[in-house]
């Protein structure tokens, strides 16, 4: 282990397991050239330097779709210094890259938090890379508004998304609205004009009103059943809208407390593991103690590892990339394939960039998660370079 901190441009990565896009292969070995996975093979060719990885298993490089800070940070912080320190904190955790997410705030503070992921995205970090950002906040519904405070709530206009998206100056990925708020559902198709994927969350939208939605381009539904109607034998809701929309892609956070874990297998039946991305909504009380903390400008109590707020809703997790897989691994029919696949290569899809990450693949870049055999994080690499070796 320790010679991932040498400085190599070709050498061989080897695993006792290696989880690839289908499978999980025994004593094999990746090849990486200048940043990028060149060959997946059973011996190593003479003269290469080789890293062996012992009892380790070789991972993809997660990808957090929906993050909003760790280690005392956040996103609304708006600074390079905080995204920094989110950056090196997620590397931690074998994540590679990450979609940083907002909260409702006040909208100068909004839009000093998009100049600033937009900023890091341009120039880059030293952990884990911006890849872009999520509008979680502001245009959603009271009834489901969570850990969102409703003074700040707006009503969704071109002129507001145009001022969020010039912001955000090419890197804004997702937008999250209640579409039962909209005026028109043409708001949706202006959204996604602009290659942006509009996600349904913090709403209380109807079945008919979120199929709606559905076909006029929204994509998917933040952090399933969590801020959102849910089921009913009478009314399917949102919930049941985007679970039986066969397209629509639907967040999961696997830490067994914002799903019981039969709900989480649920989704996963009825989803299946191509339309199913594992998130943390990990806030800035990720990583540390219990305590009093904020989110965005929400005052919040973590007891036990468990965020919620002052009234005693969830407000995000304190959840790790890797200990979500195993969760989700453990607590529902996937394989570990699948898992894995949920927290790299569907983001990946997600975000158009499956052709250069989210899996260990010939051509793609280097970017892996070392983990031992109790799901531990030994080291992360990001384009071939050591991000986190532990010590």
């Amino acid at each position: 282990m320790r010679n991932l901190s040498d400085d190599l441009t070709r050498y061989y990565l080897k695993a006792a397991t290696i989880v690839t896009e289908t499978e999980v292969l025994v004593d094999h070995a990746v090849l990486v050239d200048d940043g990028k996975i060149a060959a997946i093979v059973s011996e190593c060719e003479a003269g290469i330097d080789v890293v062996d990885l012992g009892d380790n298993t070789l991972f993809p490089g997660f990808i957090d779709l929906h993050i909003h800070g760790r280690e005392g940070c956040d996103i609304m912080d708006g600074t390079q210094e905080s995204l920094e320190t989110i950056s090196k904190s997620l590397a931690k955790h074998g994540v590679t890259g990450f979609v940083g997410t907002t909260v409702t705030a006040d909208w100068a503070v909004s839009i000093t938090a998009y100049q600033a992921m937009a900023s890091a995205y341009k120039n880059g970090l030293t952990g884990a890379q911006l890849l872009g950002a999520y509008n979680e906040g502001l245009f959603f519904a009271e009834a489901h508004k969570g850990a969102h405070n409703e003074s700040f709530f707006l009503e969704l206009t071109k002129q507001r998304f145009d001022e969020i998206y010039a912001a955000c100056d090419g890197c804004l990925t997702s937008f999250a609205l209640a579409p039962e708020l909209l005026n028109n559902a043409d708001m949706i198709s202006y959204i996604t004009s602009k290659g942006v994927r509009v996600m349904l969350g913090h709403t209380d939208a109807s079945f008919d009103a979120t199929q709606e939605a559905l076909a006029h381009g929204a994509c998917g539904g933040v952090h399933i059943f969590n801020g959102m109607r849910g089921i009913h034998h009478r009314d399917p809701g949102c919930a049941g809208a985007l679970l039986m929309d066969d397209k629509a892609m639907v967040e999961v956070i696997p830490d067994g407390i914002h799903l019981h874990p039969s709900i989480m297998n649920m989704v996963y039946r009825l989803k299946g593991a191509d339309k199913i991305a594992l998130i943390t909504d990990c806030v800035s009380a990720g990583g540390l103690q219990d305590g009093r903390y904020q989110l965005g400008e929400m005052p919040i109590v973590v007891e036990q590892g468990v965020a919620r707020t002052e009234s005693g809703s969830l407000a995000g997790s304190t959840l790790t990339m890797e200990l979500g897989v195993q969760r989700f691994f453990n607590l529902t029919d996937a394989s570990l394939v699948e898992a894995t696949k949920m927290a790299s290569l569907v983001p990946a899809k997600f975000l158009d960039k499956a052709q250069q990450l989210g899996s260990i693949a010939v051509g793609k870049e280097a970017n892996f998660a070392v983990l031992d055999q109790h799901f531990n994080v030994q080291a992360t690499l990001c384009a071939g370079r050591t991000i986190y070796l532990a010590q």
